[in-house]
């Protein structure tokens, strides 16, 4: 059995299924896109850890069973060769490559980010903005907010992010992305929409302080939200020819079987937007116990 992806969806299928007595090689490449996050929230009795941390914890849990292996790798291609599946390792920091057969494969790799094109985002990205509400809003109680993006669901993120603190300011960076209709909707609410151009993030000595439009003004802001656009990592996986929806993620059904039989999938490549760990997380369980079971087959088969 092999695991692509070493975040929480594929850690957690694989501490179920080396239970289970599965031999599971889990392949990461150790670039987790929430590298920049100091600490995760809504995880049970794991709140506010780090989550490099996390990571760790599971890496180390998987280890501990004789049948767990972790392999710190790029996955250049997944192959299906008769009943098996080849998976082309490639070794990072001076690791070997590795060509590995299994009978199924688990896809947990992450989503690639692209943040807005902000020179200084990436100096409060983690620590004073964030991408994740549900992970994140609780810190921000009360805060002058911003929410920063140019997606067709900013209204309703905004509307989400209201719950946390009532003022709130939505920059659409110049991109009509909120219709007039819903700009009067959250305007009842205590939301302003800012339409205007940005050009950065002010602050100094890592506090913000505002968002600076291309005019000049500087609109006072202490923290905030970004909305990235999400793509899945799937290239490896083309030659699986496995069915995706209109946003290129995989469809999977309530086991995390994708249309590949002996392919699965859990976590972010499956789902539209980032997920909370612990969702993620739950995920891989259900995907593992869904591979269990159909590694055993039927009672009586036909």
């Amino acid at each position: 059995m092999v695991v692509i992806g070493g975040g929480p969806a594929g850690l957690s299928a694989a501490l179920n299924l080396v239970r289970a007595r599965r031999r599971t090689l889990v392949i990461d490449a150790n670039r987790p896109r929430n590298a920049a996050t100091l600490h995760a929230h809504g995880y049970l009795s794991r709140d506010g850890i780090s989550p490099l941390e996390l990571r760790k914890l599971g890496r180390d849990e998987v280890e501990s069973y004789p049948d767990g292996e972790l392999l710190s790798a790029v996955v250049d291609g997944v192959t299906r060769v008769g009943e098996v599946f080849v998976v082309a390792a490639r070794g990072i920091r001076g690791g070997q490559d590795r060509a590995v057969t299994a009978r199924t494969v688990l896809i947990a790799s992450g989503l690639i980010e692209t943040l807005p094109a902000l020179p200084s985002l990436r100096v409060y990205y983690g620590t004073h903005l964030h991408s994740c509400i549900e992970c994140d809003g609780y810190e921000k109680v009360d805060a002058a907010l911003a929410l920063i993006g140019e997606s067709v669901d900013l209204a309703q993120r905004a509307l989400l992010l209201g719950q946390w603190s009532r003022d709130l300011i939505v920059f659409t960076n110049g991109v009509g992305a909120i219709s007039d209709g819903d700009e009067r909707a959250l305007a009842a609410r205590g939301i302003r929409v800012e339409r205007r151009a940005i050009t950065d993030i002010a602050g100094e000595r890592g506090t913000m302080s505002g968002v600076q439009l291309a005019d000049g003004e500087m609109v006072p802001r202490t923290a905030g939200f970004v909305r990235p656009q999400w793509a899945p990592a799937l290239g490896y996986a083309d030659s699986l020819e496995l069915q995706t929806d209109a946003d290129g993620l995989l469809v999977v059904d309530g086991g995390g079987r994708t249309s590949a039989p002996g392919v699965y999938a859990a976590g972010d490549p499956t789902t539209a937007g980032p997920q909370q760990l612990i969702v993620a997380a739950g995920a891989g369980a259900v995907a593992a116990s869904a591979i269990n079971s159909d590694l055993i087959g039927p009672l009586n088969p036909a």
